[in-house]
């Protein structure tokens, strides 16, 4: 556990909402945990993990308010992850990589998280948990990091999508007004972490956004680094076959140092490998997808020497090898038919 656990101030925003549209003492109670006001201006700034936690129990009891982390979760937006969260997930070309990208960056949410992923049977879960002292209604946090999760899931499998199961690592009762809006999910508790299960078959999907990530007005880097990435995506499909530039030869094409054009891919969340890497897949399984061509083409087309490697480069982005992507896709576009 860190010296002293942090969460972003953006995470305590929706129990403060709550107690303000009720008339409770917010402020007060902000004040007597030693917690800063204003918090929409700090959305991005830290805050003791235990003090939000303590803010939400505290406020729970004193005025009544029935799973208030269920209420507070509701009210979160995948946009209300950070910058760098949010740009790795939708650089991501399918939500496996997604998944493994989301439990390596989530500590930028809280730092007190480990997350991690699961398989079990024909299904992952998403498992996450936290070392902390006991204190009353975890499931409050638990609601929070569920629903993370969840957001991550929907940006490749749409907004309606639900978990069939949903566990937290307490005892935990949801409320009726809690299964009423998760008719199809069922809540298990006293779990060794908590966590959220996601059909092995979706993990191939791409993603659905289709506009660049967010950046910040006061970060000249970024929006240039954005322009970068979108530009080499366009220009490296051209050179798989042949000799793929390196980074020094791309910088080059750029018109700029190599440690700038590294400090910008930086700057968008992304390498040069995990851009090539990322092409590479895209070509691969638009060829798996749209043509009849032999497996070891479709490698020597995106870039790669190696069948074998070609292989566990795309189980790695998908879960399955490429002759199980091409089967599965084949069968959903005759039953699109």
């Amino acid at each position: 556990m860190p010296a002293l656990p942090l969460t972003r101030c953006q995470f305590l925003i929706p129990f403060v909402d709550i107690c303000d549209e009720i008339g409770a003492p917010t402020e007060a109670l902000l004040s007597k945990l030693r917690l800063p006001g204003s918090l929409e201006e700090k959305a991005d700034h830290y805050i003791p993990n235990q003090l939000a936690l303590r803010f939400a129990e505290i406020a729970q009891r004193s005025q009544g308010i029935t799973d208030i982390g269920f209420q507070a979760a509701r009210r979160l937006q995948f946009r209300h992850l950070s910058e760098k969260l949010r740009a790795v997930i939708c650089f991501s070309p399918t939500l496996f990589v997604a998944l493994q990208q989301f439990c390596k960056w989530v500590p930028l949410e809280d730092t007190n998280v480990n997350a991690w992923l699961e398989h079990d049977a024909d299904r992952v879960r998403i498992c996450k948990s936290a070392e902390m002292p006991y204190l009353p209604h975890l499931e409050n946090e638990q609601w929070l990091q569920n629903i993370m999760s969840i957001h991550v899931v929907r940006q490749f499998a749409g907004p309606d999508w639900v978990p069939a199961t949903m566990a937290f690592g307490v005892r935990y009762e949801p409320s009726p007004e809690t299964r009423s809006v998760w008719k199809n999910t069922r809540f298990i508790s006293n779990q060794s972490a908590s966590w959220i299960d996601v059909p092995i078959s979706i993990l191939d999907l791409p993603n659905l956004a289709s506009e660049t990530p967010a950046t910040s007005h006061d970060d000249e880097a970024r929006p240039s680094g954005h322009e970068i990435v979108a530009a080499i995506k366009l220009m490296l499909p051209s050179y798989l076959d042949d000799k793929i530039p390196t980074v020094a030869e791309v910088a080059e094409m750029a018109g700029i140092s190599i440690r700038s054009f590294q400090r910008k891919l930086s700057n968008s969340g992304v390498s040069y490998s995990d851009l090539l890497d990322r092409v590479r897949f895209e070509n691969a399984s638009k060829l798996l997808r749209g043509t009849d061509a032999k497996i070891i083409d479709v490698a020597f087309s995106s870039g790669y020497t190696d069948p074998a490697h070609f292989t566990r480069a795309f189980r790695r982005f998908t879960g399955v090898t490429p002759r199980e992507f091409r089967g599965k896709s084949k069968s959903q576009l005759v039953l699109s038919q």
